[in-house]
């Protein structure tokens, strides 16, 4: 039977535990002999990254109990944390544990526990560790060692770690293969004859997406590095300017003949090029799939990102798309590809290759996040592990659709929209639904069009959502992404209340009732939306960016401590800019209730802004709460706290749009 009520008041079986149970997604595939590995969340177990096993017969294991967490913090967004091989004692592991971020080796067959490989360091954060590879008897990956105290007293470089243990507690023992010349490094590729390797450096204020350089040195029998020098990326004497624009190129990989492999943007778009290199030097690259102009890569926020992966029959294999990604094979002689069938819409940036076999991240409008494996000889693909399993009956599922509107200067703005939908409920005649507008962090990433089940608490309640991919945005090319380029705070604002004021003026939804959230950088344009338009009845705040000035000074982590030089303007010059954007000095604008979350832990975006925002809030009469979570980071990943703020931010909702919901405790306000 189908019960009339108001938007936002339905009943769901999409319910807050459900939702946290299936947070996050599988990530870091790789192959060792025949089997896959993979590491994946586990919200009950404190937020931990477990490390997951997929023997050749299909079974599979958490190779570590809790507490073990195979995570890196290195940048503080991480990246590959693992490696592995086969050794007579069957598969060796190395990974790094977030709890210290020491490297340890396992082998699970034989081994009792890991050992570690690293030391302990007394200085700031210690050392840290990322995007390994097994090289003889050496963990070859790069090394994030902190020198002091504060957050940018830190240096970077390539290293080799003995897999004997020399190092355990003597960091002495640590080789250093590359020098520290520059801020930012990635993991070294080592050519097929050993006489080469490659990795991506780059330097303060670009970020990775900005300008990168790829390095080469010579490798002698004894595993030094020799004659290091830039061969591709920002190069010579038109290198631009700091903060203007240059070459990304964001993975790097070598050929079965020798070539070398790179994702560039340098035509505008991430794409594929392949050149040969000779007597240390690289020849003009060419472009392997000239008949597309999509993205082939993406912004590097994980060191040992993977869009594509060389197979031994010559093709890549590689994830592209406009938007959406799918999985294709490449043909890099006749530029021929070939895309992947199947149901997923996007794939996570990671890939295994295992002789005709390629692994990946998968999911889709309906699906979650899975591992797939397509058998190139026969095209044929295929859920291998982390099945989707309905966690409710999929009537309750939204029903996306991607749109496209018109912003400010009749640019477009790519969206994805979820209206209400729920198969018990619809509403009365006449009334239009509210809607969420959701803005996504970095900010230079991206809304996924993917089943995601936090939407699908809010859309089965009788909440529409809309993810606004604004300007500044990646996958739709340079162009797109540079929208926000010194104006941070004003492009990702105006889109997505032009996308909002759309939804209104057509008839979706309810202009009365519009409401925005977002965590991050969204949170910055959620904040910076409230503080500047009286658009929306209220807003969900979550680990944000509140005050530029302290946030370039010293209120935040390396990798990002110069971002703001390309999204607002170099501090110095532009000191203005950083004062009048920021929501911290625009408190007084604010008449809109609003929900602020916080972890304890966040070193990124610190709670001390958090505190000096709702200092300057209190007492005008602003309905808002906060809730500041123990043990928490930046991003939520412990089943408790997901359960807390997505009910909170129901009730905020409840609350702001006059929905009565007798299922909720009513969210305590200050004023």
């Amino acid at each position: 039977m189908v019960t009339t009520a108001p938007y936002g008041a339905w009943t769901s079986p999409v319910d807050a535990r459900t939702v946290a149970a299936h947070d996050g997604r599988p990530a870091f595939v790789g192959v060792i002999g025949d089997e896959v590995w993979w590491t994946a969340p586990r919200p009950a177990e404190g937020g931990r990254r477990a490390l997951i096993r997929r023997r050749a017969d299909g079974t599979e294991e958490s190779v570590l109990p809790a507490p073990w967490n195979v995570r890196s913090r290195v940048h503080e967004y991480g990246g590959q944390p693992w490696a592995g091989t086969v050794t007579d004692r069957g598969p060796l592991v190395v990974f790094s544990d977030f709890a210290d971020q020491r490297l340890y080796a396992y082998a699970p067959d034989h081994d009792a526990a890991p050992r570690p490989l690293t030391p302990l360091s007394p200085a700031g954060d210690g050392l840290r560790w990322a995007d390994p590879v097994l090289v003889g008897d050496e963990v070859w990956c790069v090394l994030e060692e902190f020198t002091g105290d504060g957050p940018t007293d830190v240096r970077r470089l390539v290293a080799a770690v003995p897999l004997d243990g020399a190092a355990a507690d003597d960091r002495a023992a640590v080789r250093e293969l590359g020098d520290d010349r520059h801020r930012f490094v990635t993991g070294p590729r080592l050519s097929p004859d050993g006489r080469h390797a490659a990795w991506l450096a780059w330097d303060h204020p670009r970020m990775p997406w900005d300008g990168t350089l790829v390095m080469l040195a010579d490798t002698t029998a004894d595993g030094e590095f020799t004659v290091v020098r830039p061969i591709l990326g920002d190069l010579g004497p038109d290198v631009p300017a700091p903060g203007q624009r240059g070459e990304s190129v964001a993975q790097i990989e070598w050929a079965p003949d020798g070539a070398l492999l790179f994702v560039s943007d340098r035509e505008g778009w991430w794409e594929l090029y392949r050149t040969e290199v000779a007597d240390g030097r690289a020849a003009e690259p060419r472009r392997l799939c000239a008949a597309r102009r999509e993205e082939f890569g993406g912004p590097l926020w994980n060191v040992g990102s993977r869009w594509f992966l060389p197979l031994e029959s010559g093709t890549l294999a590689t994830l592209h798309g406009h938007g959406t990604t799918t999985l294709g094979i490449l043909d890099p002689v006749s530029g021929d590809l070939v895309d992947t069938a199947g149901p997923w819409t996007e794939w996570a940036s990671t890939l295994a290759v295992h002789g005709s076999r390629v692994i990946g991240v998968a999911a889709g409008p309906h699906t979650g996040y899975e591992i797939v494996e397509l058998d190139t000889c026969t095209g044929r693909a295929r859920v291998l592990a982390h099945h989707h399993t309905d966690a409710v009956d999929p009537a309750y599922y939204p029903r996306p659709e991607a749109r496209t509107f018109t912003g400010p200067g009749g640019r477009d703005v790519h969206a994805h929209l979820y209206p209400p939908h729920n198969p018990d409920h619809t509403a009365p005649d006449g009334e239009f639904p509210p809607y969420v507008v959701w803005a996504h962090g970095g900010p230079t990433g991206h809304s996924p069009l993917v089943l995601d089940l936090e939407i699908a608490y809010f859309t089965s309640r009788g909440i529409g959502v809309a993810e606004v991919n604004y300007g500044g945005s990646t996958g739709y090319g340079r162009a797109y992404r540079e929208r926000l380029r010194g104006r941070w705070g004003v492009v990702d604002v105006e889109d997505c209340a032009a996308v909002a004021e759309a939804l209104a003026d057509e008839g979706t939804a309810d202009r009365a009732r519009l409401a925005i959230r977002g965590g991050s950088a969204g949170g910055w344009t959620t904040a910076a939306s409230l503080t500047s338009t009286d658009l929306y009845a209220c807003g969900t705040i979550s680990y944000p960016i509140l005050d530029l000035a302290g946030w370039a000074t010293g209120e935040t982590h390396d990798f990002e401590s110069q971002y703001l030089e390309s999204l607002v303007g170099p501090l110095a010059e532009v000191p203005d800019r950083y004062r009048e954007r920021s929501p911290l000095h625009r408190a007084d604008h604010i008449r809109a209730p609003f929900l602020l979350l916080q972890g304890l832990d966040d070193v990124i975006c610190p709670p001390a802004q958090c505190d000096r925002f709702l200092a300057e809030v209190a007492g005008r009469g602003i309905p808002h709460a906060y809730l500041a979570f123990e043990g928490e980071g930046h991003g939520f990943r412990r089943a408790d706290t997901l359960i807390s703020a997505l009910e909170c931010e129901l009730a905020l909702y409840a609350h702001a749009f006059g929905v009565e919901r007798p299922d909720l405790t009513p969210l305590a306000l200050r004023h």
